[in-house]
C-alpha cells in the first residue's frame, strides 16, 4: 500500500500534464484504473494498476525533460490555444515527450520560461509556499513615488488577497516613464498588472528577466535550450530547501 499514489501525480510525473490540467482530465473521465473511470482523490500503484488516458495506457516517466524558453510577446503560455494563436509549444521542434510551461508569462509579456514534463517540479516551483523568485524588468507609465512604490513592496489588496511582500527597486528613469525591476515570490494571473492598476499606473512592457536562479543570459527572443547539469541541480535544491510538506 506504501506505493500508492493520486491519480492526478502518477500522470503529472509521467510528463502527460500539469498537476492541475491532470486533474482536469479525472474531472473530464478520461482516466481510468484498471477499467474503471478515476475519480478526484483515488490513488493507484503505478507500478502495479493499468491506468489509461483516452484508452491509452500510460507508463512511469524515466526520460525528464528540462529546457528553458525565451518566450517573445505574442505568444500564449499553453500547450494549446482555441483562438488558434502560437503557442510556446509551436515554438519548440517535436519532441517524443510531452512538454509543459511551468507558472505563466502574459501574452504581451516576454521571458524566462520553463518547460518540463516534471510533473512534481513543476508544482513545487509555482506553489506559493516555496516562495521561488520571479524577477521582472517593468516599464511604468508616469512617475510613481517612493511612498507609492512602498505600497507595493509591502504588499497591496487585490480581489483574491494581499499579494506577498515583494522587491522593487527603480533602474530608469525618464521624463515619462520609470523602469523598475520586481522580484516576486507568487505568481498570481496578471500580478505585476493588476499591482500597478491598484496605485493608478500602467505597465507598458514586462519582461521576466529570471525564474528560480534561471537567467536568458546570451538568449533571443524564441530561442531555448536544454537545462544544464548545474542548473537543474540548483532547481532541485531550491525545492529540497523549501519542502514543507510531502504529497502523495
Amino acid at each position: 500500500m506504501n506505493n500508492l499514489l493520486r491519480i492526478s501525480k502518477i500522470l503529472a510525473e509521467a510528463g502527460l500534464a500539469s498537476r492541475r490540467q491532470a486533474e482536469e482530465l479525472i474531472r473530464e473521465g478520461r482516466v481510468t484504473v484498471n477499467g474503471r473511470v478515476a475519480q478526484m482523490g483515488d490513488k493507484a500503484d503505478p507500478a502495479q494498476d493499468h491506468i489509461k488516458v483516452d484508452g491509452r495506457r500510460i507508463s512511469p516517466l524515466t526520460n525528464k525533460v528540462y529546457m528553458i524558453l525565451y518566450k517573445p510577446k505574442g505568444v500564449v503560455t499553453s500547450t494549446e490555444d482555441p483562438e488558434g494563436r502560437t503557442t510556446v509549444l509551436d515554438l519548440i521542434k517535436p519532441l517524443k515527450t510531452r512538454l509543459f510551461p511551468v507558472g505563466r508569462l502574459d501574452f504581451d509579456a516576454e521571458g524566462v520560461l520553463l518547460l518540463t514534463n516534471d510533473g512534481q517540479m513543476a508544482h513545487c516551483l509555482t506553489h506559493p509556499s516555496f516562495r521561488v523568485p520571479r524577477k521582472y524588468l517593468v516599464k511604468i507609465k508616469g512617475q510613481p513615488t517612493e511612498e507609492e512604490i512602498e505600497k507595493l513592496r509591502q504588499g497591496i489588496k487585490l480581489a483574491e488577497g494581499h499579494t506577498a511582500p515583494c522587491i522593487i527597486f527603480p533602474v530608469k528613469k525618464t521624463t515619462e516613464n520609470l523602469w523598475v525591476e520586481m522580484t516576486l515570490f507568487e505568481g498570481r494571473n496578471r500580478q505585476i498588472k493588476r499591482m500597478w492598476e491598484k496605485i493608478g499606473y500602467q505597465v507598458l512592457k514586462l519582461k521576466r528577466i529570471a525564474f528560480a536562479g534561471l537567467s536568458l543570459e546570451k538568449m533571443r527572443p524564441g530561442e531555448y535550450r536544454f537545462l544544464t547539469p548545474r542548473e537543474l541541480q540548483r532547481l532541485q535544491k531550491v525545492i529540497q530547501n523549501k519542502k514543507t510538506t510531502p504529497e502523495g
